[in-house]
Parts: structure tokens; sequence; C-alpha cells
């Protein structure tokens, strides 16, 4: 299986949600700010990267995890991913593409925006990890829906 964790620039929210996923944030409390910081790819996309898949691990049921920014234009990305791999001859039922972008508060917008946009890294990547940090218990319920999804979908097979 292949899990998407897709946002706008796949740098903020898509990471986080990739990393709960693989483990690499803890579960059961909010991560500190270095623990965040030190992500691989986390505040480091740069904008001519979006739409390009990163492969960020494996998890406990073998399925591949990716991260994805898919700026505004979500729909038009998603359907030519899924297009190429149907094409590519992928199962598209071993496919999850999971958007993180519901899970960003305003802060995060505007830390990515001054981070990202603006190169502004030492305004803008704290404001994201007080974002992220505020709503950390969206993305670690989200990870949890996706993994019992998972789950049930390596049963089937």
């Amino acid at each position: 299986m292949r899990i998407f964790y897709c946002c706008y620039g796949s740098t903020h929210s898509s990471v986080v949600a990739a990393s709960i996923h693989l483990g690499l944030l803890p579960v059961e409390r909010i991560p500190t700010s270095n623990e965040i910081k030190r992500l691989p790819y986390y505040d480091k996309i740069e904008t001519s990267e979006i739409g390009t898949p990163f492969y960020m691990g494996k998890d406990e049921f073998n399925s591949e995890i990716f991260i994805l920014g898919m700026a505004n234009h979500r729909k038009i990305i998603k359907k030519a991913i899924l297009s190429f791999l149907e094409h590519s001859g992928l199962d598209l039922q071993d496919l999850l593409m999971i958007d993180t972008l519901k899970n960003v508060n305003m802060i995060t917008k505007v830390g990515g925006f001054f981070s990202r946009r603006l190169g502004l890294v030492s305004i803008g990547r704290p404001l994201t990890i007080i974002g992220i940090q505020q709503k950390y218990e969206s993305f670690t319920s989200l990870v949890n829906n996706v993994k019992m999804k998972e789950q049930m979908m390596t049963n089937l097979t």
C-alpha cells in the first residue's frame, strides 16, 4: 500500500502527519519544537518542488509513506497522480491520499508564508511549530484513523 499525506507545500502538516504515522513523533504527547524541527523535510521544501512526492519510509504494515504538496491545485495533481499510477498498472485500491490541510490553523499558515514564501525562516518556522503544537491532537487523530483504515485494507488482501 502507498499512503500520501498531502498539504499545500509538503513542508509542514504533511510532514508532521507522516512522521506521526512512522513513529518519528510521539502519539501520547505534544512534541517539543526541537523534535519537530529535526524532522526530515520540515520547513525545507522549496516552492519549485511542489507536486513532487517525497518518500518518508515504510510503516509496520510495510506500506510506503509519502508527503506531497499540491498548492492550490489539489484536484488536478491528485487526478494526474491517480491516472499515472493506473496507467502504470498499479491497483488504486492500494493507495490512500490524505489531506492534512484541514488540521492547519492560521498560525501555521502565516508561519509557512513567512518562512517559505518570504524566506523569513527565523520568524516563520517558530510560528509553524506553535500552530502544529496547538493542533497536534487533531494530527494524531487523523493518523490513527488512517492506520485503522490501512489495517482494514491490509486484512482484506
